[in-house]
């Protein structure tokens, strides 16, 4: 039997914890620890020297090869950003047409990149542990049309990646990653991204590792990375060639500069939210009502993010209450990922989109939130952070502090 949700404070209570623990400056959900900006300057200078600005300069090689490095991987290609990324992925695979399956709990630039292909995504519900697509749903909605899987990894926490590949290899189908929050991160000796027929990642400014804007796929042959290094740069081969129609999704010299810088920080940035991690995990391990998630054996984790569940039952709040009480207290959390992409208007009416197909995925939404963790944030917020939600276990709805309109 679930332990009885402690009385609620009352208003005048909540109005003083408010005046104890709210934090003079926003506490943003993620924020990028960058370098510094005498370092940047360096690096801006050698551009003014050389005046290469974008087109495979001396940076951009650079950084791709102290990435294929750091990552472990041997084939990688640079790209503008993580959805350009994924849309180059889908072409350089040919997957313009038919059916991917993929999953609803997710950014909404893994759908639409299928969609820009002319690709029907077909929606798979989740795992309960992982959230990331369930091996065992997977099977069943394959169908004459299906032409690959687009499993993602969710909050970098790896999937189930020989389950998916069993079953791809089985229906000869392709696996393409969404490997966008999974920077660093590696499955017992090999990094996650070696596995499936490519793995796409994201660089944005609110990742764990940033160019600004950017990303890269990764692939599993070095004929798969020149065919994408020409899709991204207008199918042009030389001077006078162009092999087939391209599109610009190059990183130019300023982003890669930057990511050269950041990717020198790394190490450190994934050590400082690991710790912050920590804390979190054993304050709030004792809060009736909030779920953490455990690091798993065998894996090395990038701390990307840290979701929780909300038990509205045992907290004695729905998810969507301590989003709105948090904000009093000036702490910015995110419902990542709410609404699912099957609630978009635009995939809404596929028959995979139903709820009743997508019950666990339903149920993660409604319950998950994704608080403050960066680098750069200090271990006595996490605490205050963590106080906060333990005194707010069954308080009334927000709109009930003294004061609030």
């Amino acid at each position: 039997m679930a332990p009885p949700v402690q009385p609620s404070p009352e208003p005048q209570a909540l109005a003083d914890l408010v005046r104890r623990h709210r934090f003079a400056e926003p506490v943003p959900v993620t924020s990028p620890t960058m370098p510094s900006r005498e370092a940047y300057q360096r690096s801006l200078a050698r551009l003014w020297e050389t005046r290469w600005l974008t087109n495979d300069g001396e940076f951009h090689q650079q950084l791709r090869a102290s990435l294929s490095g750091y990552l472990g991987v041997e084939h990688l290609s640079l790209c503008s950003n993580g959805t350009l990324a994924l849309l180059l992925a889908l072409q350089a695979f040919r997957i313009t047409s038919g059916e991917v399956i993929t999953t609803p709990f997710t950014f909404p630039a893994t759908v639409h990149a299928l969609y820009w292909n002319r690709v029907r995504p077909v929606f798979c519900d989740i795992d309960e542990k992982t959230f990331n697509l369930d091996p065992r749903r997977v099977e069943a909605l394959i169908g004459p049309e299906t032409r690959a899987l687009m499993p993602v990894h969710v909050f970098g926490h790896p999937c189930d990646v020989e389950a998916l590949q069993a079953i791809a290899d089985k229906h000869g189908l392709a696996v393409i990653y969404d490997a966008a929050h999974a920077m660093g991160v590696r499955y017992g000796e090999r990094s996650i991204l070696e596995y499936g027929d490519c793995s796409i990642l994201s660089f944005h400014a609110t990742k764990l590792f940033s160019t600004i804007e950017g990303g890269a796929i990764v692939t599993r042959s070095r004929a798969q990375r020149v065919r994408i290094d020409y899709l991204k740069n207008f199918g042009i081969e030389d001077e006078e060639t162009v092999i087939g129609p391209g599109i610009n999704g190059k990183l130019n010299e300023f982003q890669a500069a930057f990511g050269l810088l950041q990717l020198e920080m790394l190490d450190d940035e994934i050590r400082n939210r690991q710790r912050l991690a920590g804390i979190y995990r054993r304050r709030l391990r004792e809060v009736p009502g909030v779920l953490v998630r455990e690091d798993v054996p065998g894996v090395r984790h990038n701390y990307a993010y840290f979701p929780i569940l909300v038990d509205p039952h045992r907290f004695g709040m729905t998810r969507d209450d301590l989003y709105g009480r948090l904000l009093d207290f000036n702490v910015r959390s995110r419902k990542y990922f709410y609404p699912l992409c099957s609630h978009y208007a635009c995939y809404a009416a596929l028959p995979s989109a139903h709820r009743d197909n997508l019950p666990v995925a339903e149920r993660i939404a409604e319950r998950v939130l994704c608080l403050p963790l960066y680098g750069t944030l200090e271990d006595a917020a996490v605490e205050q952070i963590c106080e906060i939600l333990a005194a707010l276990q069954g308080a009334p709805p927000a709109a009930a502090l003294p004061g609030r309109p």
